[in-house]
């Protein structure tokens, strides 16, 4: 469902908050510990789930980019919490591998760092292009 009952986020934030996952996932996969997947998924349902206005990390990052002059232009925050979703799904799946002995644990790893490159190096978010790609097709009954 297309949510326009949210704030807006600013979009060097949401750059920043995948350039922590970016970090998180290159850690965890250079250091081989999967158990660092734990922070992208807490952040990812905190965000994916009940916005970002609940999100810690997310007022510390808008509040210095604010007092920075750089916090970027307003986005919809919809389709940021879809993205979210997905790196609540992914790091959740990391975890569960992880948990259960396995080696691919990396697979995930490797997918976030790659999604979440493309959002803070080229304002790239596959998630919200899918999301956006979904209502074109599918648009919500009464529009």
């Amino acid at each position: 469902m297309l949510r326009f009952d949210l704030p807006r986020v600013a979009s060097n934030v949401t750059r920043m908050e995948a350039f922590v996952t970016t970090v998180v996932s290159a850690a965890a996969l250079a250091l081989a510990v999967p158990w660092l997947m734990a922070l992208p998924a807490l952040q990812g349902a905190i965000r994916g789930v009940f916005g970002h206005r609940y999100c810690p990390a997310h007022h510390l990052w808008l509040a210095l980019f604010k007092r920075l002059g750089v916090q970027g232009r307003l986005e919809d925050a919809g389709p940021k919490m879809f993205a979210n979703k997905v790196l609540l799904v992914a790091s959740a799946a990391a975890l569960a591998l992880a948990a259960a002995g396995s080696g691919l644990w990396r697979v995930p790893c490797v997918v976030l760092l790659v999604f979440s490159t493309l959002e803070w190096a080229f304002s790239f978010c596959a998630a919200c292009w899918v999301y956006g790609a979904w209502y074109r097709r599918f648009p919500p009954a009464g529009t």
